[in-house]
């Protein structure tokens, strides 16, 4: 379910959480960037003969549970159907290891929470041997502004807004793009309307986005009408991503209820197939491509040693980059070539997600930390 009252990593666990102040501001905590690879609150619960049985099957579903999970997160969702099957035993070769939390056992049954670790290369040569094309980048938070419009009124801070409510009650899917609400309070009510985020007002969007430490604000703007010679409701949903990563595309879908859907499980059917197209998306454009290597020589401005060496730590996780060679260090600038796979776009993208700027300024490519002292 989406809570909008704390940032959560659709998919995993908390990418960003709300810290309120004693003044009663909101001010967003970043935490580092989520392990692609690990899947964490595996639930299982069996019951067997005995309370070892149950274990052994309750260990064996999470291995399977956590591998299908992980495929999922990685993939398409055109390619769900082509995802390979393997025994328990098959599973467990691509794990790293597993821990358990929340342990309970009766006599006969077997309760737990459990975390996997995988094998990155491992899985890459799976998915690389059933040519499914997978992506590993996450995405930085994307700040949802559900407007919702019924009778000429816009609705985006009022309540009731059964627009924002469908996303709050939407569950939320595993991948690489987090989804998050604004609290709806003051600060946002302040910092952006309904008719402004419909307009696409740029420096308001960027205004909220920046307060809860959002990449980009999607707009998804809702309208309400009702066909009353078919009995049916229809929904006319336009979603507009704002930010350095979106480019500002309006898509527009259309959503019909069946027989006997309310408007609410109508609106609900809409937000969970949009935040799937979002995900989508995002790894459609972030698709890794091995059989396409590159090298770039980046010149990165320092103030100081310990800068570089947070940079150098933000780019070691990242799937695109291969390796970091420095040619040359001094007191204000690294020299560097980036051996990475993809596209320079590509590359650009990915280095965005970890507030690193790359940009071609005259002849040399330049690789700048947009955050303070780092």
């Amino acid at each position: 379910m989406f809570d909008h009252r704390r940032w959560r990593a659709w998919g995993h666990r908390a990418v960003l959480a709300l810290a309120i102040s004693l003044g009663g501001g909101a001010a967003p905590l970043l935490a580092a960037m989520p392990d692609v690879y690990e899947v964490a609150g595996v639930a299982v619960d069996v019951t067997a003969e005995t309370a070892a049985k149950a274990r052994d099957t309750a260990i064996g579903e999470g291995h399977a549970k956590a591998f299908r999970q992980l495929l999922a997160r990685l993939t398409l969702k055109a390619d769900r159907g082509r995802l390979p099957e393997l025994t328990v035993n098959g599973i467990a070769a691509y794990v790293t290891d597993f821990s358990v939390a929340n342990e309970k056992t009766s006599a006969t049954r077997y309760l737990a929470s459990l975390t996997f670790r995988f094998k990155r290369e491992a899985i890459r040569r799976l998915l690389t041997d059933y040519r499914l094309p997978f992506a590993e980048t996450p995405s930085k938070p994307v700040l949802v502004l559900p407007v919702f419009e019924e009778a000429g009124a816009v609705l985006l801070w009022d309540t009731p807004n059964p627009w924002r409510t469908a996303w709050e009650e939407t569950p939320a899917p595993d991948g690489l793009v987090p989804l998050a609400l604004p609290l709806g309070d003051l600060s946002d009510i302040a910092a952006i309307g309904a008719e402004q985020a419909v307009r696409g007002d740029a420096q308001r969007l960027a205004a909220i986005a920046s307060r809860y430490g959002a990449g980009d604000s999607l707009v998804a703007h809702a309208i309400k009408t009702v066909e009353p010679r078919a009995n049916t409701i229809r929904i006319d949903v336009s979603t507009t991503r704002y930010g350095p990563t979106g480019g500002g595309q309006t898509l527009v879908r259309a959503y019909a209820s069946a027989a006997g859907e309310t408007t609410e499980a109508l609106l609900r059917r809409a937000a969970a197939e949009i935040a799937v197209e979002v995900e989508d998306d995002w790894k459609r454009d972030n698709l890794l491509q091995f059989g396409r290597p590159g090298v770039i020589a980046v010149t990165i401005p320092i103030g100081a040693l310990s800068e570089w060496l947070a940079i150098r730590d933000r780019m070691a996780g990242m799937a695109v980059i291969r390796s970091t060679d420095v040619v040359f260090l001094s007191r204000t600038e690294v020299r560097a070539n980036l051996q990475f796979v993809g596209t320079t776009e590509q590359l650009t993208l990915a280095l965005a997600q970890a507030d690193l700027a790359l940009a071609q300024e005259g002849a040399a490519w330049v690789l700048r930390s947009l955050r303070k002292g780092s």
